[in-house]
This record gives structure tokens, sequence and C-alpha cells, in this order.
């Protein structure tokens, strides 16, 4: 017990470091993904989606781009457009690029683990869609979106709202109590994710020792591994991460442990990039097209995830910007509640985000709500364990916080 308390307080306290040292960043590229999803409607991206070649690509990967970070709306998303008759590949341009291109997330990695993985996730993002477009293009699974197509059912209803003016949008208090609505929205639909990745990556930072990584990870913290034990890594991140609930802006604390325990470039990229291959987006795809297709893009998706990071290490390496971890932890021995740039700019965007919730609230008693993305479904098995974990999350950061004076003295 007397080993126990200590680690446990170092383990809440870095959840919570982690979150604020990431604050700012979360609540910059929240609103900037705000303000381009009230001024650029699904309608419009609806409209002028093609089927396939290289415009309905292009326009996916962009509107992609332009969209919200959550894997789980981008899934709902990406449903809507391909039931409307956009064209398999660009709608998984659409969802990669939505999980992979958005300003936020850059953000939130450069916090945690450097430019350099800025770079891997950008060009990664790029190389994921194209690897995907030629793997659709291959393996031509024409009758089993056929049969997906009949399972959805003709989607018929006009979309003729005219594209919003910018300008008198911004001008307008409705418009702004419009980017409110969706920038509370943006944090409903991930905290949960980002609350019980944070605290997970606490927990192993403090727990889990360097060789258990070492184990796990083939030749994590030996120098440069060779090509069998970055295939190696690259295909243990996706399973790593198949059995968790966290989405793309949760796992990258988690990401930058792994990292800080020498697990390599190529690996800390895998394990970025499977986001879409977790278990509940297993289970979504499933409900929404039917395991045949849930698997089938499920193994495009891991398939070109391994691919594209090791592709990525080598590029980076013979560029001579591959990074090397640390092996002291060097992320978790920040002060992060230090007096800093960091700490004023948390200051700004909470009295930004204030304003914010304010003009939602304000809208939601006048009755303009939006609706909210859910994690699957109301009452479904993944959404009661993914409540629980919650639970279970806030009661092991306050009690690590609570245990603090038994660990002195």
């Amino acid at each position: 017990m007397d080993a126990f308390l200590p680690l446990w307080n170092e383990a809440a306290l870095t959840s919570l470091g982690f979150f604020w040292m990431a604050l700012w960043a979360f609540a910059l590229g929240y609103l900037i993904s705000s303000l381009i999803q009230v001024l650029v409607t699904q309608e419009r991206m609806q409209r002028t989606m093609g089927t396939g070649g290289p415009r309905s690509m292009l326009l996916g990967t962009l509107f992609g781009f332009i969209s919200s970070s959550c894997s789980f709306a981008a899934l709902a998303t990406t449903r809507t457009l391909f039931q409307k008759g956009a064209g398999l590949a660009p709608s998984l341009a659409f969802l990669l690029a939505s999980t992979n291109l958005v300003v936020e997330l850059g953000f939130v990695i450069a916090l945690f683990l450097g430019w350099p993985f800025v770079v891997g996730e950008y060009v990664g993002g790029v190389l994921l869609i194209l690897l995907t477009w030629a793997l659709v293009w291959l393996t031509r699974p024409e009758r089993l979106i056929a049969r997906v197509r009949e399972r959805l059912g003709a989607d018929s209803e006009e979309t003729a709202s005219q594209a919003p003016d910018w300008r008198r949008k911004l001008a307008s208090r409705q418009g702004w109590q419009e980017i409110g609505q969706t920038y509370v929205m943006e944090w409903q639909m991930v905290w949960k994710d980002v609350l019980i990745g944070f605290t997970v990556a606490g927990v192993i930072a403090a727990f889990v020792p360097e060789a258990f990584f070492q184990s796990l990870f083939l030749g994590a913290g030996d120098g440069e591994p060779d090509f069998l034990e970055l295939l190696a890594q690259a295909l243990v991140g996706p399973v790593a991460a198949f059995f968790t609930f966290i989405g793309s802006m949760g796992n990258i604390p988690l990401a930058a442990v792994l990292f800080d325990n020498g697990v390599s470039f190529a690996g800390v990229m895998a394990f970025i990039f499977s986001d879409l291959v977790v278990l509940p987006v297993l289970r979504i795809n499933a409900t929404y097209y039917g395991w045949r297709m849930a698997l089938y893009i499920l193994a495009l998706l891991l398939t070109t995830l391994v691919v594209t990071a090791l592709l990525l290490h080598y590029g980076m390496a013979w560029l001579g910007w591959l990074p090397s971890g640390s092996g002291s932890a060097s992320v978790t021995q920040r002060d992060f509640f230090a007096i800093n740039y960091g700490f004023f700019l948390n200051l700004v965007f909470l009295a930004g985000s204030a304003a914010l919730v304010g003009l939602w609230w304000r809208a939601r008693r006048a009755g303009g709500g939006h609706h909210h993305h859910h994690h699957g479904g109301g009452a479904s098995l993944g959404t009661r364990i993914l409540q629980g974990l919650v639970v279970l999350a806030v009661a092991w950061l306050a009690g690590g916080v609570l245990v603090a004076p038994l660990t002195t003295g």
C-alpha cells in the first residue's frame, strides 16, 4: 500500500497534467472546426461529391479535412454520404481525412510528440487515402457495394438549401449561437474518449515498466530496429488499439508514452492511425453496412495503416527527420502546471469557451438546440461499457488527487 498510493497520485496528476497541457489546443481546434462546419453544410458536400474518380476523391478528402475529428461522428456522416450516392472510395477518403487531417489533431500531436509526428500524421493521412483508393480499385467489391446499398435503401430526399452567406452569419447573433452550439457538440462527442484516454495514459505512465513495452513491441528500446521488428511493431499497434474505446483525440498521450518507452516511429504512427479499427467502430460499421462490409473495411484499413506506417518510418529516416525515443518518460516528467505560455493560452481559451457555451445555453433555452452524436446507440452494450469506464475514470482521478496527503511524510 505504501508503494501504491504514491503511484496512484502520480498517475492521476499525470492524466490531469496531460489534459491541462492540451486544453488550449483542443479549444482552438474545435473553434476552427465549428466555424467551418457552420459555413460549409453537409448538403453542399452531398451535392458535389461524385461516385468515383480523382475529383470525387479530392472532394471527399477536402470535406473530411474541414469536418469533425470525432471518429463516431465521422462514421455517421460517411454513411450518409454513401447512402446519398457517393462512391465507397470517396466516402472512405472523407472518413480518413476527418480523423487524420483535421487541424485540432495536429495541435495535440505537436504538444505531445513534436513536429516529426505532425508531418507523419498529415503525410500519412494522404497516403492512407491513396492506398485505400488503390485497394478498393484492385479488389473491386461491386457486388458487396450493391448489397450494402440495397440494405441502406435509396434516399431521394432533396437538398436544395442554398449555401449560407458566411459574412452575414459571422456578423449576426444567430450565427454565433450556431457556432456555439456546434462547439459544444464537438466537446460532447469527444469528452468521454478524452477522459478515458488521458486516464489510461496516466495509469500506464506511472505503473507499467519499460520492460513491458519492450516485450510487447519487439525491438522497442534497442536502437534502430530491423524490418521484421518494425513490421511487428506496426502490427502490434493496431492490435493494442483494437480493444480500446479511445478515439483519435484521446490516444495521443498514450502514443507519447509508447514513444517515450522506446516504441519506434512506425509503431507509434500505426497506433495513432488505428482509431478507425477499434472494436466500437467495427461494431458501428456492422450495424450500418452488415458484417461483410464492416470486415472488408477493417481489413482495408489495417492493411493501409501498416503499410503507411512503414513507408513513413523509412521516408523520415531517408530525410534524416526520424525522431528517437528518449526512453526516460520525458513527457510524463514535464511540469504540466507551470506558469508559461500554455497557462495563459488556457485562460484565454477557457474564457472564449465560456462565452460560446453561454451562447449555446441561451439558444437552447430559446428552443433552438441541435441533436447530439452518440457512440453507437443509446442503450447498446458498448455505450454502457463506455459509461462505466467514464465513472471509473472519474473515481480514479478523484481518488488519486485526494490521496496526496497520504503520500508524504
